[in-house]
C-alpha cells in the first residue's frame, strides 16, 4: 500500500485518480482548495465503500496553507510515497501571448506552476523517506514546445497562458529530475488527454475515468524511467 497525496483530487482528473488508486488498495489524501469540496469527496468515495481515503485542506497558490497541509499530514504519516500534481486551471480567455492580461498570465502560473513547485518544496522531506518516492507532474500537449511548433496544431492558438505554464511544468520535471538522479525519486510529466472537466467547461473527448488510467499506471508500475513526458498511451512525448 502506497501513501499518495493528489492535489485538486475533489474533482475531475484529481477525483477519478483518487478513486482508482483507492480501489487498488492504496491510501489516498486528497488535497482540495476548498475544505467543504474536499469533505464532500471523501464523502463520495467513502459511500461507494472506500474508506482509505481522507481529505486534507490545500491551496497550491498559499504558501501558508500549503505549510498547514504538510503538518496535517506529518500528523497521519511518517512518509509518504507518491505525490501527484494535478492542480490546476485554464485561465480566462482571450490569452493571447501578445495582447492577453499579465494578470490573468500570472494567475495561471501560480496555480500550474509555482504551486506544483513549493508544494514539491515543502513535501519533499515525506517523500524522501518513501522506498521508492515518485513525483507525477500532470502536464498537457499544450506544454511540448516541440508540438507547440508544429504548423499544424491550429488548435493550441487560444491557450497560451495555459501552454507556457504547462512548459514551465514540464522544466520542472527535468530540473528536478537531474537533482535527484542520483536517488530512487522517479519524476515525470504525463499529459492524460483531452478530458471533459471543469477545467475545460466540460468539452473534453474522454472522461475523467479514462484519464486517470494514464496516472495510475505511473504510479502502480513496478518501475518507471525518470525525467521522462509521457502521453495518454504511455508514449514519450517530446518536450
Amino acid at each position: 500500500m502506497k501513501k499518495i497525496f493528489i492535489t485538486g483530487a475533489n474533482q475531475g482528473i484529481g477525483f477519478e485518480t483518487a478513486r482508482q488508486l483507492a480501489a487498488l488498495g492504496h491510501y489516498v489524501y486528497l488535497g482540495s482548495r476548498s475544505l467543504l469540496n474536499g469533505i464532500e469527496a471523501q464523502e463520495k468515495l467513502n459511500s461507494a465503500g472506500f474508506h482509505n481515503v481522507e481529505c486534507i485542506e490545500i491551496d497550491v497558490t498559499d504558501i501558508h496553507s500549503i505549510q498547514s497541509a504538510k503538518q496535517t499530514l506529518e500528523s497521519k504519516t511518517q512518509q509518504l510515497d507518491v505525490l501527484i500534481n494535478n492542480a490546476g486551471i485554464a485561465g480566462e480567455q482571450p490569452q493571447n501571448i501578445s495582447t492577453g492580461s499579465i494578470s490573468n498570465l500570472r494567475n495561471v502560473f501560480e496555480t500550474n506552476f509555482f504551486g506544483a513547485v513549493q508544494t514539491t518544496q515543502l513535501f519533499i522531506d515525506l517523500l524522501k523517506k518513501s522506498e521508492g518516492p515518485r513525483i507525477i507532474n500532470v502536464s498537457s500537449p499544450l506544454g511540448s514546445l516541440s508540438l507547440q511548433s508544429d504548423s499544424q496544431n491550429h488548435n493550441f492558438r487560444t491557450y497560451d497562458a495555459y501552454s507556457a505554464s504547462k512548459t514551465a511544468l514540464n522544466a520542472f520535471t527535468v530540473l528536478l529530475s537531474k537533482e535527484f538522479e542520483e536517488t530512487d525519486f522517479k519524476i515525470i510529466s504525463v499529459e492524460p488527454g483531452y478530458t471533459a472537466s471543469n477545467l475545460n467547461r466540460y468539452q473534453g473527448t474522454q472522461t475523467p475515468e479514462q484519464a486517470a488510467g494514464i496516472i495510475v499506471k505511473f504510479v502502480t508500475l513496478q518501475d518507471i524511467p525518470t525525467g521522462k513526458f509521457f502521453d495518454r498511451n504511455g508514449n514519450e512525448l517530446g518536450w
